[in-house]
């Protein structure tokens, strides 16, 4: 009877074992022990990119997961992140996370952006874009996650309108405009997976493209036709994430 029970007590502490070590952390709030390190972009076909988190599914934040110490201090890291990386906004993937989370900020004193205005800190949970403007603007997109890479020119919506959920689990709904909405559908895109060098045909390089911009030759944040692709391409209105 002892040698059946400590045979079924090895049985099930390694069930329990087995489980602990198949956990994906890459679904959790679990710090890595290195600390927060911004994950790269990958190109098509490239060895490596299949199990890149800015590649995969993200999963949504479940209901008892909101207001809870976990949520709040991976959202903390995240904000740390971005401002340590001098960033305007942030997507949990782009942490090596696959969670439906990003954030959005640009401060006064981001010389690069300050034309366009500031942006307020916004925390956007299991996010949905419910209604978009017809007219569409041109930007020229560098990326946390494109350290290094050439600029892209894509369109963004001028204006979207969303549903998401706060940390503390509350339905918010709203609508952005001009610089704000274009950060958020670049992080948008991060959670529907990819970036912006999976779409844009135009790249150049941060520095020849500051002397086209400030010389005028190439446009900045104008009107932009159905020639210019799209960031979110491939987003449906009213539709989680998870059911792309």
């Amino acid at each position: 009877m002892i040698k059946n029970y400590i045979i079924f007590t090895i049985l099930l502490m390694t069930a329990f074992s087995h489980t602990s070590c198949s956990t994906n952390k890459s679904l959790t709030f679990e710090s890595p022990k290195e600390g927060y390190k911004v994950v790269q972009h990958i190109p098509k076909n490239k060895k490596g990119r299949d199990k890149n988190a800015l590649y995969l599914t993200p999963r949504s934040i479940k209901e008892d997961e909101f207001n809870t110490p976990e949520l709040n201090t991976f959202i903390d890291s995240m904000n740390a992140v971005m401002l340590r990386e001098e960033g305007v906004g942030i997507a949990a993937n782009q942490l090596g996370k696959r969670l439906q989370i990003f954030i959005i900020e640009a401060m006064d004193d981001n010389s690069r952006y300050k034309v366009l205005g500031t942006v307020n800190n916004q925390v956007f949970i299991n996010p949905i874009i419910t209604n978009v403007s017809k007219e569409r603007k041109n930007f020229w997109h560098g990326c946390l996650s494109a350290n290094g890479e050439d600029r892209g020119n894509v369109a963004t919506f001028k204006w979207i309108e969303y549903e998401c959920k706060n940390q503390k689990g509350e339905i918010q709904r709203g609508r952005l405009d001009g610089f704000a909405a274009v950060i958020f559908q670049h992080e948008y895109r991060h959670l529907m997976k990819g970036t912006y060098l999976d779409h844009a045909k135009h790249l150049l390089p941060k520095a020849e493209l500051d002397e086209k911009l400030k010389s005028g030759e190439l446009p900045f944040f104008e009107t932009a036709d159905e020639n210019l692709p799209l960031l979110i391409e491939g987003y449906q209105l009213n539709t989680r994430l998870e059911d792309y």
